[in-house]
């Protein structure tokens, strides 16, 4: 099955959902394959997964990795947007997914996984980390920077880039991080 074939059927399977489904995108024959929790705001309004401030923060990153978009793909866990409705404003605020969207999402992940073949995963924050542990426990904090091997392919946990945003010290964590993240694509993609 193929990444088009896929939404297809995921589309479909979404139907009696009234909210809009953001699909991953970029190169389906990626090697690095990102993950993040869901959509926002930004991304139902532009129908595409990291755009916005996130975009921003992808861009920043992928500078870093020496990548271009084209070179990876890019997902979410959860394919729609997560919200709860402001007391104040009374406007969509965005919160993480749930363990039942998670659940009703992973399968969809999964596949997209066996189509794409990724050699890295990078999971971004602890939804798409516990995600693919398949362990609600799972705490970025224990596992950013470190590479795991799932065979047949790497999961490297880390940071969401939004996260340095709201804490700053993290963004020397972060950026550690991610030169050690680069130094094991190099190693793994000659």
């Amino acid at each position: 099955m193929k990444i088009d074939e896929l939404k297809k059927v995921y589309k479909r399977c979404q139907e009696e959902n009234a909210d809009p489904v953001i699909f991953g995108d970029g190169n389906p024959d990626a090697s690095i394959l990102l993950v993040g929790e869901a959509p926002g705001a930004k991304e139902i309004e532009q129908g595409k997964p990291f755009v916005g401030q996130a975009g921003k923060n992808l861009d920043h990153f992928l500078e870093i990795l020496e990548l271009e978009r084209e070179d990876i793909y890019i997902t979410n866990v959860v394919k729609f947007r997560p919200y709860r409705v402001s007391a104040k404003t009374g406007k969509k605020v965005n919160r993480p997914p749930n363990r039942q969207e998670i659940e009703k999402h992973i399968q969809y992940l999964q596949e997209e996984i066996e189509i794409i073949q990724p050699k890295i995963i990078v999971t971004l924050g602890n939804v798409p980390l516990r995600a693919l542990l398949r362990d609600d426990q799972a705490k970025i904090g224990d596992y950013h920077g470190k590479i795991i091997d799932k065979d047949p392919f790497f999961i490297f946990p880390l940071y969401h880039p939004a996260s340095i945003l709201y804490n700053r010290g993290l963004e020397e964590i972060y950026l550690e991080d991610l030169y050690r993240l680069k130094k094991h694509i190099t190693e793994m993609l000659q």
